[in-house]
């Protein structure tokens, strides 16, 4: 029998949280981040992390379980989410994933399968020597013309995801794309997929009052707190909210040119959030405009509680 699996998602900032913490209270549901920053200690206020306050005892997994100079991958993702799913189901709880990290959503709840492709060793040292000898935007523009989408996924400073997508296709000819597409999207679970969205315009001054925000809690200081503990240069140190503020701390730019940077990066990372799901996943879209979050809620709890009550 399929464990059944509420997901809740949707672009930053449009309400994912607090619609998570009604329906975990409603429907005795454990929550699981499906934010792929979120797993990283100390990185708090730049990933928009749940305060504990704000949990009203509602347990969170997937939260500050790893330092920020390791590797999360997409495929550790979707272990641990799959682990958890299983564990908090055999409780009799109800598995509740809420995010926006739309490939690791898509790997964990329709059982993606990664490469089995094994390292090339000799290949990777070749490739890392590159990038020793000539940094790392010659390689990241020679995935840009075999893998466009692929690239556009990743940071050219994340070599290693770099050199991963270029392995793949040394060794097998094919593209992580085209891999990517050959997955079918068969889920192991009875799926409730929550989507919510927003008016652009106002979707993008709440991402804008957000940063403000952020600002005030703190960011720039956890930026340069993980700065002084040497992660500057880790994979967890590309998300959005601290490689804009980095060259401000280091004294290059101003802070005007780094905030304004950090809110344009959050709004177009907002609109690929949207991209992605409404083009890979088939989802139950809640407008979340013009109408307080309470009705609204209200809403989706009915609808929630109706699909349910027919499983």
């Amino acid at each position: 029998m399929k464990n059944t699996v509420i997901s809740i998602m949707g672009p930053t900032a449009v309400g994912k949280t607090s619609l998570s913490i009604e329906v975990a209270k409603r429907f005795n549901g454990e929550i699981i981040s499906g934010d792929s920053m979120q797993v990283y200690k100390e990185m708090n206020i730049g990933t928009a992390k749940i305060k504990k306050t704000e949990m009203e005892n509602i347990p969170h997994h997937m939260i500050d379980i790893r330092e920020p100079d390791e590797e999360f991958s997409v495929a550790d993702f979707k272990q641990h989410v799959q682990y958890y799913i299983e564990e908090i189901s055999n409780r009799n709880k109800l598995p509740i994933l809420v995010g926006g990290s739309g490939l690791y959503i898509q790997a964990a709840l329709y059982n993606y399968h990664f490469s089995n492709q094994k390292r090339d060793e000799v290949l990777t040292r070749k490739l890392e020597k590159r990038i020793e000898e000539e940094g790392p935007i010659p390689l990241y523009n020679y995935l840009k013309e075999i893998d466009p989408v692929q690239a556009e996924k990743i940071h050219p400073n994340n070599f290693r995801r770099v050199i991963r997508a270029l392995e793949i296709y040394e060794t097998t000819g094919k593209t992580m794309t085209e891999y990517q597409k050959e997955q079918t999207l068969e889920s192991p679970y009875h799926l409730i997929p929550i989507g919510l969205e927003m008016d652009r315009t106002e979707l993008y001054e709440r991402i804008n009052h957000r940063v403000d925000k952020m600002l005030e809690e703190g960011l720039i200081r956890e930026v340069k707190l993980l700065i002084d503990k040497g992660y500057e240069n880790c994979q967890s140190m590309n998300a959005i909210g601290y490689k804009e503020l980095v060259p401000y701390v280091r004294g290059e730019i101003s802070l005007n040119e780094a905030v304004e940077t950090l809110k344009r990066n959050s709004r177009r990372y907002a609109k690929r959030q949207y991209t992605w799901f409404k083009n890979k996943m088939n989802i139950n879209w809640y407008d979340m405009s013009d109408l307080n979050n309470k009705e609204k809620f209200h809403i989706i709890l009915d609808d929630i509680a109706g699909i349910l009550h027919k499983r």
